[in-house]
């Protein structure tokens, strides 16, 4: 089997994919823009061979790349990244060189946030109404539908990027000179005391889940992103069984196969959710890592093996909490790294400084931390977010 990983080198957990994939046999091929020399001999080692373009975004360089491989190779077996910002570039190359898994087409359903709707509702999945605005006339025709607050997020974007909450007219009127027509915006209500939470997992070969998760946000990313506040994120020991009843229901009707996925809701005051994005891919960051320590699995040699044709093989470990939890070096902390590990010794999995296109909404120093209770949480969230003074030391 021969499998072209795309930006191999970046983000730097994602490696790992490599390396189980060369160990369950497969012959895995790089095409990214880093220089030879910089991926390191840990992922050197996995690659059988690596092809350096100068842009990624450039699409036909990439194509004579991908060429290239499968003249020097033979056919190729798939083409993935598992990365949000090169899903679109996977399925052109797939559709390009028929290789197994999703094809442009079968992306729409999974970019733009209108459809997602549409599939939400036909899973029986309860949901905001929400507006598609391309104009001023049609924004404010929106506004006075769905009332103040809204979220205004584009329809075909990436996480909370250029997401605006219009709370005012003064709000509306800011995002108005901002926005200037230029991209299709979804707009829809502002949930009040909704808590975010996710429904995450793998899908094999047939379109069956055979690994799911959930994880907790301590408060909204837009929140976190415009306060610039400290995040804290949650694996669950156990899912809600009323989630875990909607995100079945809304995998079966996406259709996807041989994926990860990352749907996101709000839990409600009331105990109910409502659905707001399905992503096509891995939660970002250093989530697969919390998976893996909160659940005592390894993600990476399991996708390696559905990609293969192999058994999943869950683990026989009891499950724990595992915190994701992040320091910004805006502010000044009372507890160090070195403390943080005096404190909480083996029970801290994972300490890693955020790749700076993570960090302005996550944070700077990330730590993952296991636990076995909700007390325990608690007391991992106060001790790393503990500050000597409540000011900016700069922005």
């Amino acid at each position: 089997m021969n499998f072209i990983l795309i930006s191999p080198y970046y983000p730097s957990n994602f490696q790992a994919f490599a390396h189980r994939l060369k160990d369950a046999g497969v012959t895995v091929l790089g095409v990214g823009e880093e220089p030879y020399d910089q991926l390191g001999p840990y992922l050197q080692n996995a690659l059988t061979e690596y092809y350096r373009v100068n842009n990624l975004e450039d699409l036909d360089e990439v194509k004579r790349a991908v060429a290239f491989l499968f003249y020097k190779h033979g056919p190729i077996d798939r083409i993935e990244s598992n990365n949000e910002h090169w899903l679109e570039l996977d399925a052109e190359l797939r559709e390009q060189f028929n290789v197994y898994g999703n094809k442009t087409n079968d992306l729409k359903k999974v970019k733009y946030k209108s459809e997602m709707k549409k599939l939400f509702k036909k899973a029986d999945v309860p949901v905001v109404e929400g507006r598609i605005v391309k104009t001023n006339i049609e924004l404010y025709k929106a506004i006075d539908d769905l009332g103040l607050p809204v979220i205004a997020k584009p329809d075909n974007g990436v996480g909370s990027a250029a997401t605006y909450k219009l709370s005012s007219e003064e709000d509306v009127r800011y995002f108005e000179e901002e926005w200037r027509e230029a991209k299709v915006y979804f707009l829809e209500p502002y949930v009040e005391g909704g808590v975010l939470c996710t429904f995450d997992g793998l899908i094999d070969q047939e379109g069956n889940i055979v690994f799911q998760t959930s994880f907790t946000y301590n408060m909204p990313t837009l929140e976190l992103v415009k306060g610039q506040l400290d995040m804290a994120y949650l694996i669950q020991k156990e899912i809600d069984p009323k989630l875990e009843a909607y995100g079945k229901r809304i995998v079966k009707a996406f259709g996807m196969k041989e994926r990860f996925f990352h749907i996101e809701f709000f839990k409600l005051e009331n105990g109910d959710y409502v659905a707001l994005e399905y992503n096509n891919r891995l939660a970002g960051g250093y989530t697969i890592d919390m998976y893996n320590f909160a659940y005592s699995i390894d993600l990476f040699a399991q996708y390696a093996s559905l990609v293969t044709g192999r058994e999943f093989k869950k683990s026989d470990a009891e499950n724990q909490f595992c915190v994701g939890i992040t320091q910004r070096d805006a502010y000044e902390y009372q507890h160090d790294t070195n403390a943080i590990y005096e404190r909480f010794g083996d029970r801290v999995k994972f300490e890693q400084r955020m790749p700076d296109a993570f960090a302005e909404l996550q944070g700077n120093q990330f730590y993952a931390i296991n636990a076995e209770s909700h007390e325990e949480v608690d007391e991992i969230i106060r001790f790393v977010h503990k500050r000597k003074k409540e000011i900016l030391l700069w922005i």
